[in-house]
């Protein structure tokens, strides 16, 4: 085997065991939650957005896989096709956003914020969307609350993070 598709085939190795890793550590954090009044606050976003940044748009995969999986093992199967394309696309859309700039030295706070937010925007319009056909607006309303805290807490624990792994990558 040629010395170029060895590591080709190393490249795409790493990026599913990487795949793997981030789908166990989305489902872990999903599985740290707070029970609401339709669902619950967790921070599996965090995770979806920490690998966004470190494998690009392979994060639809551990993002979609890792949340759904968890809806199923949490008892909420009605959630398992609406959280892995909505945690999916928030992965996917994290990530093109960043990799617009990773041409770049490092990423700039303001392209993590713009992707951290746009990937969270995602996740409330995507839930209030399928909660609003589910069940009702009034109820799709009610948790668009704790969505955006959902959504604020995975943004200060993933910026902070993606910054830390920048600095261990170049050491």
């Amino acid at each position: 085997m040629p010395e170029s598709s060895k590591t080709k085939a190393r490249s795409k190795l790493r990026l599913t065991a990487l795949c793997g890793i981030f789908a166990a550590l989305v489902f872990i954090g999903t599985q740290i939650r707070i029970p609401t009044a339709i669902g619950y606050i967790n921070l599996g976003d965090g995770v979806i957005l920490i690998a966004s940044y470190f494998i690009g748009p392979a994060a639809f995969f551990p993002g979609a896989i890792g949340s759904a999986l968890s809806d199923l093992i949490a008892g909420y199967p009605m959630y398992i096709a609406p959280s892995f394309l909505i945690k999916g696309l928030m992965g996917l859309v994290a990530s093109l956003i960043m990799n617009g700039s990773h041409g770049k030295k490092a990423l700039g706070f303001v392209i993590r914020l713009a992707a951290c937010l746009g990937a969270e925007l995602i996740m409330v319009g995507g839930y209030f969307v399928f909660e609003a056909l589910y069940y009702d607006v009034a109820a799709a309303a009610g948790a668009v609350v704790f969505n955006l805290i959902q959504a604020g807490a995975a943004i200060v624990i993933a910026i902070p993070l993606t910054y830390a792994i920048n600095i261990r990558q170049t050491r």
